[in-house]
């Protein structure tokens, strides 16, 4: 089995090392390809694909986890590239509250989608669960990109406190049997908040900022809560 394979994106062509995503030969050129469920540090799954290029003639290959072939034709910004890319951004503005994503936002802005395309979605509603002195999670704001449940998992931390529920439209991500955080293998390391790509997971302390709280209250709240744990 050859060590490289020599493949040709946008018209250039480029050898990579054998097992090379697309996404990584894409950068080695220069060339963007939007991610949002993609993390440097996790695993790779290509959950949401809004990184889908056209490779060997298939559309909606995901770049971040599809594998670089000798001989390989990759398009990353052909119309109808963009048109899935819109397509996926319209679809998720549409049933998620993506008011605290600036990243999201920023790509349905770049790709022209139209937020109001698809009238009769529904929106996914979920209670906010503030149940621990750390974090809150809000799953109205979650797209299911798994960043939390990875980083919880195999990835990092190994406690597996959080895991997807249910199947298709209606599958969330949350704990076992629905049990609040502090009754779950949850050790509050904070990872899962930090890549959160959408504000569903928020510091308690950010959170009740936000809500107007004065700090000095924020201060004997957390800390009373730490204290009943």
């Amino acid at each position: 089995m050859s060590e490289t394979v020599t493949l040709t994106m946008n018209g250039r062509s480029l050898t990579v090392a054998a097992q090379t995503t697309i996404l990584d030969a894409a950068r080695q050129l220069g060339i963007e390809i939007p991610v949002i469920c993609y993390h440097p540090h996790l695993t790779a799954n290509g959950l949401c694909r809004v990184c889908s290029v056209e490779a060997g003639g298939r559309v909606q290959a995901a770049a971040c986890v599809t594998a670089c072939s000798e001989g390989m034709t990759v398009q990353t910004d052909s119309y109808a590239v963009h048109r899935t890319r819109r397509t996926i951004l319209e679809m998720l503005a549409a049933t998620v509250n993506l008011a605290e994503a600036p990243h999201i936002l920023a790509l349905l802005a770049e790709y022209g989608a139209d937020a109001a395309r698809f009238p009769d979605a529904t929106r996914r509603e979920s209670p906010i669960h503030d149940d621990n002195p750390f974090y809150r999670r809000d799953y109205n704001q979650c797209i299911n990109c798994w960043r939390c449940v990875q980083v919880c998992a195999e990835d990092a931390q190994y406690a597996f406190a959080l895991s997807f529920d249910s199947r298709g439209y209606h599958t969330t991500i949350g704990t076992f049997m629905g049990d609040g955080m502090t009754d779950t293998t949850c050790v509050f390391c904070g990872q899962c908040v930090g890549v959160c790509p959408t504000g569903a997971l928020k510091p308690k302390r950010q959170a009740l900022l936000e809500q107007g709280m004065n700090p000095d209250d924020i201060f004997y709240q957390t800390r009373l809560g730490k204290k009943k744990r």
